[in-house]
């Protein structure tokens, strides 16, 4: 059963009192349950927000199911998220995320690794064609101007820090 912490609580109570309705704070709210559920959002996390919230939970599912940043199964520790659209395509995005899957032990998109470290999606537009193939890890600012060999860099810098090395 999840709960929020009680510093989730605290942000929540907090959010509920910046807008002037209840249904704008529930993005924000949204993001910290999601980060202290392992990164993703369950039927749980939204019966709980509900909750605390004093929303139907039918509206929080909506956004959380809307918007593509909520992820609806678990992920691994570190869901990168690799453009491929159009530019970033062309340029190898979609190569580039198989080469990383591969090192990271994952099978297909949407997966977690073996080690649980990893998880990976193919996405839309991250809006720094100019700076094409890159990616995103978690919320962390993007990795840029990425090379299949940056990528599995990468992977195995993240796997090194996942073990505590």
């Amino acid at each position: 059963m999840f709960k929020l912490s009680e510093d989730g609580l605290k942000f929540v109570k907090s959010e509920l009192t910046r807008y002037e309705t209840k249904q704008s704070a529930i993005i924000r709210c949204l993001y910290r349950a999601q980060d202290e559920n392992g990164g993703w959002v369950s039927p749980e996390v939204i019966a709980h927000l509900s909750d605390v919230m004093e929303i139907p939970s039918a509206q929080i599912e909506e956004v959380a199911t809307f918007y593509t940043m909520f992820n609806k199964t678990p992920v691994g520790k570190n869901h990168i998220q690799v453009c491929v659209t159009l530019t970033c395509g062309m340029l190898g995005g979609r190569e580039l995320c198989d080469k990383m899957m591969k090192e990271a032990g994952c099978k297909k998109e949407g997966e977690v690794s073996p080690d649980g470290l990893f998880t990976f999606s193919k996405v839309e537009c991250l809006g720094s064609c100019d700076t094409a193939p890159m990616l995103q890890v978690n919320r962390d600012p993007y990795i840029e101007n990425l090379t299949n060999e940056k990528g599995i860099e990468l992977v195995k810098n993240l796997r090194a820090k996942g073990r505590g090395h």
